[in-house]
């Protein structure tokens, strides 16, 4: 881009205007250099400069700007660091990179966004480690006030996941809901959490193994330093999660670390579909969300001893655990360092995988995790903060190959497909067409018909459902509400999908997260779910949730008039829904 003088000296003068630019982040709607100049913001380390679409979404938008320094080489599984400053203006215009994993139906395709190219690259390493940027979306219209923010964490198992998702873009949400709203990119996978006593230095953040956690904590301290020049309020923000990202929010909150820490780093704390409860608070047979510090330390240990074995320094476990005698743990750790993250997410892949140790979560160390976070939430340990819940009625229709886990599941697996033919098909159906596919291909005899008592699909899904998200759940609102901190539930209905898929998703887990953002483009199931003839209840619905969001976003209290009802308190609930052609919301 190129630029004139006169453009030159306004973008070296945005820097004085950036305090007045605070509360009128819109003051220019024109076209050219003068825009580029008047989306220019200040942050502790440097300008950036974003994009202008006042005249499409009505926002500005900030996208890629860095919150820490690239945790590589030396800094991988280390806490994150302050990112290097800058003194020329840094464009702020495309998504950064998605944190280095495996390819999954959840992740990013090659060129960083939803496309074709995702149904080849399941299981291929994609993204890349330096990867701590985020992006911001801000109503373009002027304000009187600052604006509540919403600070947004991606799902994905820990393991994947990119914040280019088309789902996340913030900028209908923004609008919507009159907030500035963050969207956070964190490590995945081993690169986030591990826990390996030779990568322990002997500081607490450090030995925590709660890298990705590390992450975010890095990213909200940022948004604290630095949102203001973006419009937003630094004392009304929002901490929101689905999924995994959830787990990570309620980690957060209960947080040692973070608990009694004054200023907070966050509000509000909006957590959908996750959860994070030991076993030993939980009903029995229930799936807890936390497992202890020995199982993550035995997972680490064999990502060491199989990364020796795939390379051939070690030709066995006993061979490994010999050869590791004879190291010192500043040796074992330059070894791992130096290992290129392909080889250490194919050992993943090919070795640990097969032994049932590829999974990532929270560790609790007792300083970054709490040991037993709902014990610290009984206790009154953790960041004091309204709470909004949110769960979909048909969450584990979208994981029914854990059927398998069990015999009173069913014992195998309710999945007839596998992710690179789930793929093919939801990104190739044509919506608006007759039926493509049958229930018949897509679930197993022994869970049909689906509506069969005890033993159809909808059957095993329920309590499947039951015995995991809503178990830990009702655990974190139930310790919450003996604190009497204010926490309200919704529960999401909406299945108004074109048949097979009403019944094979249904409102399935993520399925209400295009409702969350307002974004019913192209993305993973969008072909599968979004039909005309659906549009005018969905839209409703959609803007419906949006108001709340931003309500609880204000004030701490997701009602509004347009909800039309009262939306109480746990252990009541808002059940959100529509039909083809309106929304349909009511207390439950």
């Amino acid at each position: 881009m190129k630029f004139t003088r006169r453009a030159l000296r306004g973008i070296a003068a945005a820097g004085l205007l950036a305090g007045a630019a605070v509360l009128l982040p819109g003051c220019s709607h024109t076209t050219g250099s003068t825009t580029t100049a008047m989306t220019q913001r200040n942050t502790a380390f440097g300008p950036v400069i974003g994009n202008d679409d006042s005249a499409g979404t009505g926002t500005l938008s900030w996208k890629g700007v860095p919150f820490a320094g690239a945790p590589v080489g030396a800094l991988r599984w280390k806490a994150p660091v302050d990112p290097q400053s800058w003194n020329t203006a840094r464009p702020a215009t495309a998504f950064a990179p998605a944190c280095v994993q495996t390819g999954r139906l959840y992740g990013p395709g090659l060129n960083n966004r939803y496309d074709a190219t995702i149904g080849s690259t399941l299981g291929q390493t994609l993204g890349s480690e330096d990867c701590l940027y985020l992006n911001v979306w801000a109503p373009a219209a002027p304000t009187a006030t600052p604006r509540p923010v919403i600070v947004w964490v991606h799902g994905g198992s820990n393991i994947t996941g990119y914040t280019a998702d088309p789902v996340y873009d913030g900028a209908k949400l923004a609008r919507s809901a009159d907030a500035v709203v963050v969207s956070v990119n964190y490590r995945l996978g081993i690169f986030g959490f591990l826990n390996l006593a030779q990568l322990k230095p002997g500081n607490p953040a450090d030995d925590s193994g709660n890298f990705a956690l590390l992450d975010l904590v890095k990213a909200l301290e940022f948004v604290q330093r630095n949102i203001a020049s973006f419009g937003g309020d630094p004392g009304r923000v929002t901490l929101m999660g689905q999924s995994a990202g959830a787990v990570n929010v309620y980690a957060l909150m209960t947080s040692p670390m973070l608990a009694g820490k004054s200023p907070q780093l966050f509000h509000r704390v909006a957590a959908l579909s996750g959860g994070l409860s030991t076993a030993a608070s939980l009903p029995p047979g229930s799936i807890p969300g936390v497992l202890p510090q020995a199982v993550w330390a035995t997972r680490g240990q064999a990502l060491l001893t199989q990364s020796l074995i795939a390379d051939g320094t070690a030709a066995d476990d006993a061979a490994a655990k010999a050869y590791l005698a004879g190291r010192t743990a500043q040796q074992v750790a330059d070894y791992l360092r130096g290992k290129s993250a392909d080889a250490l997410l194919t050992t993943v892949r090919t070795r640990l995988t097969p032994l049932g140790m590829a999974a990532s979560n929270p560790i609790p160390d007792g300083m970054v995790v709490a040991a037993d976070p709902i014990a610290a939430v009984r206790a009154g340990r953790y960041v004091k903060a309204p709470l909004l819940a949110g769960s979909t009625r048909d969450e584990t229709k979208l994981f029914p190959q854990l059927f398998a886990i069990r015999p009173n599941l069913g014992g195998v697996s309710g999945r007839l497909l596998d992710d690179a033919a789930v793929f093919s098909l939801a990104f190739k159906y044509i919506p608006e067409g007759p039926p493509s596919t049958r229930v018949e291909e897509w679930i197993p005899a022994a869970y049909l018909p689906v509506g069969t008592p005890a033993t159809g699909f909808n059957a095993r899904a329920q309590e499947l459902n039951r015995i995991w998200f809503m178990a830990i759940r009702d655990d974190m609102l139930a310790a919450l509400r003996q604190q009497q901190s204010p926490a309200w539930l919704y529960e999401f209905d909406w299945d108004e999908l074109p048949k097979p898929f009403d019944d094979i998703f249904g409102a399935a887990h993520a399925f209400d997260l295009p409702f969350v953002f307002g974004n019913f483009g192209s993305s993973l199931f969008s072909n599968i779910s979004f039909t005309q003839a659906n549009a005018p209840g969905r839209v409703a619905l959609s803007g419906a949730m949006m108001a709340s969001l931003g309500a609880f976003a204000r004030n701490g209290d997701p009602n509004h008039a347009a909800l039309g009802t009262a939306w109480q308190p746990w252990p009541a609930r808002i059940v959100f829904d529509a039909t083809p052609e309106a929304a349909r919301i009511a207390p439950r």
